[in-house]
């Protein structure tokens, strides 16, 4: 594990590039909001980042992120930015602020259940494959209106944006297009259901640029701040 010197180091480099990619958007460095991912770094990853001044951090595995919370006594939230199966859900909902991944109306009907039942109200982003990629888990954006219609008539969950992972390729431009597609479902989506969807979590640290300038909210980044993954 790097030291706490190097991750703030490796902090202010990225703000750096956060900072013009915004200002070369024509948006506000306050705008865009960094999600440190934590997976495969040992716990110290995430007490890093709440010393740093990080409100939360994201993991990949159910499993994995229960053990370390367990071991964290840093104020700072989870959240689940991999795919979930409907049969961690309890889990899930026990323990994540905020599910980024959520990509079907069985999941969502899950997670609903699991929230009621221990008064909690679920906050999620709907996971779309805006790419169009076999190789990536999300909702058809086609299946997006039934996916959200479904999330907004659930009590216990509150859906906040949509999320989406980029094909990948060594051309950026593949990247952008995904990135425009989800924002503009955002906007069709909002206007036809008349619900805020704030949230655009898209763009790691390959892609980042691209995904500001196409209106990213959330940017998720791992080794670029954490150094290689250590397999926790």
């Amino acid at each position: 594990m790097i030291s706490y010197g190097e991750f703030a180091d490796n902090c202010k480099r990225l703000e750096e590039r956060i900072r013009k990619a915004a200002d070369a958007s024509g948006r506000k460095f306050e705008e865009v909001a960094v999600l440190p991912v934590t997976k495969t770094h040992p716990v110290a990853a995430a007490q890093y980042s709440a010393q740093y001044g990080f409100k939360s951090v994201g993991e990949n595995r159910v499993q994995e992120a229960v053990e370390k919370i367990a071991q964290n006594a840093a104020d700072i939230e989870w959240e689940l930015i991999g795919h979930l199966q409907t049969n961690k859900a309890k889990a899930a909902a026990a323990n994540f602020a905020r599910i980024q991944s959520v990509d079907s109306i069985k999941l969502l009907a899950k997670l609903d259940k699991e929230a009621a039942e221990i008064s909690k109200t679920q906050r999620v982003l709907l996971q779309i494959n805006a790419g169009r990629d076999p190789a990536k888990f999300g909702a058809e954006i086609e299946e997006a209106p039934a996916l959200l219609e479904c999330a907004l008539g659930l009590e216990n969950i509150s859906v906040e944006g949509l999320m989406t992972i980029a094909p990948l390729d060594e051309d950026l431009d593949t990247a952008s297009r995904c990135f425009a597609n989800l924002r503009n479902l955002r906007d069709e989506l909002e206007n036809k259901f008349s619900a805020k969807l704030p949230e655009l979590s898209m763009g790691m640290s390959g892609d980042l640029e691209r995904a500001i300038a196409e209106g990213s909210t959330v940017i998720r980044v791992g080794s670029f701040l954490f150094g290689e993954r250590e397999y926790f």
